[in-house]
């Protein structure tokens, strides 16, 4: 592995009823309940039944995946000892009873001036923060991911349950979080001083709570020295989340070199660029994508082969190219978390007992 940038991944999951497959709002003593060296890699979540876990920097994707299993198992153990199970799906299956937000001052402050769609169920991704060496390059780097960010998205899908059936989406999630200003795919950027100014007028417009409320599916972070892909449902395997992280480091790190080389990004135009995410929740990889390259729709696996062909010399500076061939084969043969739920579905009969098994793969 030579040259590899830094990863650190954080997951959100659900907590709920294993009996009704409701929501329980019990983040409070499932956090309470983790070992005191993981509990400082946790936090509490916007919602009451949602718990998040962030693994530490981390150099390889062996090294993430020792994390996450190891997140998810105590994070199941502490939910379980609450009554509740821990499930790694991107929307609420079935229902919210206590719409309440958790009690943390800023996030009362989003409630007060977001108004009703705060009061939406909640939803749960998969946030991949890939080291940059300085904030302009993660800006000028984000331009580079735009064509590509719906491609991830489908590979990435886990939410097609919402209000006890199956709304014929790969990922409500994505659909749900369409109602937020400033969520959904970055605008091009010409610096980071451009876009700090785009961040500035958009706080003053009243769009933007404030400068820590930027929702896009890319953006330098506000709190570490990376480039944040947050695009992705939360995975419903470790397996998943791993296969992910090497797409996505690659991805960045073939964005920086071309930055540095002075090659321009692809001109995609906002308007496709949002259909092409739309396609991408709604079909997953179980059919066509926008290719934003030709302007066609093709087959959302030929995509993928584009995308792995596009970040190879990446993947195999990493160290990553076998563990992302195995990784994809198994999910060509399995299929995407949303497949995976569905297939689920009809084998089980009913959405509770679905959703146990559900949390049996969460910490496979």
């Amino acid at each position: 592995m030579t040259g590899a940038p830094t990863v650190g991944v954080e997951e959100e999951f659900l907590l709920l009823d294993p009996a009704t497959g409701e929501n329980v709002p019990a983040a409070g003593a499932v956090l309470d309940a983790l070992p005191a060296g993981l509990r400082e890699q946790s936090r509490p979540e916007f919602r009451l039944s949602m718990v998040e876990m962030v693994t530490p920097v981390c150099t390889g994707l062996a090294e993430v995946g020792e994390h996450l299993r190891r997140h998810r198992r105590a994070a199941s153990e502490a939910a379980g000892a609450a009554g509740c199970c821990l499930v790694a799906v991107g929307a609420t299956p079935v229902a919210e009873p206590r719409l309440t937000v958790a009690d943390v001052p800023r996030y009362r402050a989003i409630a007060d001036h977001y108004g009703p769609i705060v009061r939406d169920p909640a939803v749960c991704g998969c946030h991949i923060h890939v080291g940059v060496a300085d904030r302009e390059l993660a800006v000028l780097a984000g331009n580079h991911l735009r064509a590509w960010l719906p491609v991830v998205q489908a590979l990435s899908v886990n939410s097609p349950f919402h209000a006890g059936a199956d709304t014929g989406h790969a990922s409500w999630r994505s659909m749900q979080l369409d109602r937020w200003p400033t969520l959904g795919p970055a605008p091009a950027f010409a610096s980071a001083a451009d876009f700090d100014r785009t961040v500035r007028l958009l706080v003053d417009s009243g769009a933007m709570l404030d400068e820590n409320l930027v929702l896009w599916y890319a953006r330098p972070s506000s709190r570490y020295p990376t480039l944040e892909v947050r695009v992705a449902d939360v995975c419903l395997s470790v397996d998943d989340t791993v296969l992910l992280t090497g797409l996505v480091r690659a991805l960045v790190a073939t964005a920086t070199e071309a930055v540095a080389a002075g090659r321009p990004a692809p001109d995609v135009p906002d308007g496709l660029l949002r259909a092409a995410h739309w396609n991408a929740a709604h079909q997953g990889l179980d059919g066509t994508l926008l290719d934003l390259g030709r302007r066609e729709p093709r087959p959302a696996w030929d995509l993928v082969t584009d995308l792995v062909e596009a970040i190879t010399p990446a993947l195999d500076r990493h160290g990553d190219l076998d563990l992302v061939h195995a990784g994809l084969d198994r999910l060509r043969a399995g299929g995407t978390g949303a497949r995976r739920q569905r297939e689920t579905y009809v084998r089980t009969g009913s959405l509770p007992a679905t959703l146990t098994e559900l949390a049996r793969q969460t910490v496979r």
